[in-house]
């Protein structure tokens, strides 16, 4: 699909991130948007600043959807087609949250929440629009997975499994649907999405998601918790952490999220810029940022090395970034 005037884009994740960028650009060239997230502040947000750049007679609409929630999404896909007609375009299932720790010791609640979010949000997306994809005449679908759908860690000291798992399921339904599409559906197409480090608000607001308390207003007891927790993971953080006091602990964890956020060595517009030009060329695997060519290649040429300790340590985010 080279051109996106004049077509209907649904976006998850709508809110912040590469899902906000992802609207405004679409909306830029002439592309109505429909997009969809948890917090109605942050869309109005997207909202007003995707029409300020808008092209003469775009729409873009808004709608509260939880995208691990079946019904939330037959609900997101109902209001679409009310106010959007009952064809759609183009597909981004874009919304995820971070976090969901390790499958032995982490919280199951968490685990799930983002395992659901990560993984259902992108099977219900693909579930509740496929009849109005079918409708076009041209159709795209465009899943995020992520560098983390190839390579699942974070390096020897996280535990990531339930992030990792949904990326690698995102990744393996997206191959899956490229062969399923061709046979029962020519006119649709799929691309896989796998970012590195991009400066979004994940880190900020995946512990919203997850209920969690916002960093500077932690307990006595959530701090005590977290400090255990971070002093049973390998390597310095441990000795670090004894020496830190509960507000120095508050502190750090805050500040953790606004430099993910704008410390990345891509921003999230010009990963959505990289997405888009993907969708043009209608490529089925997109990565996103030199760290996750990188990485790739890394997997690549040492398939059987990938979670050795020495490969983990240096294939860590920031130890990509700064490779």
């Amino acid at each position: 699909m080279d051109q996106f005037s004049g077509k209907v884009a649904v976006v998850t994740g709508g809110g912040t991130g590469m899902g906000r960028e992802l609207c405004q650009q679409l909306a830029g060239l002439g592309c109505h948007v429909a997009m969809c997230d948890v917090s109605e502040d942050n869309m109005r947000e997207s909202q007003a600043i995707c029409l300020k750049g808008a092209a003469s007679g775009v729409k873009v609409s808004i709608h509260v959807c939880d995208v691990s929630e079946e019904s939330q999404m037959q609900t997101f896909q109902q209001e679409v087609e009310q106010l959007h007609g009952a064809t759609v375009h183009l597909l981004f299932n874009n919304a995820g949250i971070g976090g969901g720790g390790g499958f032995v010791s982490g919280d199951r609640q968490d685990w799930e929440k983002t395992f659901a979010v990560c993984w259902y949000g992108v099977y219900f997306g693909c579930r509740v629009f496929m009849p109005m994809l079918l409708n076009s005449e041209e159709g795209h679908i465009v899943n995020t997975s992520s560098v983390n759908g190839f390579w699942a860690s974070l390096g020897p000291g996280v535990a990531h499994t339930s992030y990792s798992a949904a990326k690698f399921a995102v990744k393996g339904f997206s191959e899956a649907l490229i062969n399923d599409l061709r046979i029962n559906a020519p006119h649709l197409s799929v691309s896989v999405v796998m970012p590195g480090y991009i400066g979004t608000s994940i880190a900020i607001n995946s512990g919203k998601v997850l209920g969690h308390t916002e960093p500077l207003q932690m307990s006595e007891e959530e701090v005590r918790a977290l400090r255990e927790n971070m002093m049973n993971q390998p390597g310095p953080m441990a000795e670090r952490v004894m020496n830190m006091s509960d507000d120095q602990i508050r502190q750090s964890i805050h500040d953790r999220g606004i430099a993910f956020r704008d410390n990345a060595p891509m921003s999230a517009g010009q990963a959505a810029t990289v997405i888009l030009d993907g969708v043009r060329e209608k490529r089925w695997r997109i990565l996103v940022g030199d760290d996750a060519h990188r990485l790739d290649a890394r997997v690549r040429a040492n398939p059987e090395d990938v979670y050795d300790l020495d490969f983990s340590a240096l294939s860590s985010i920031t130890s990509l970034d700064n490779a």
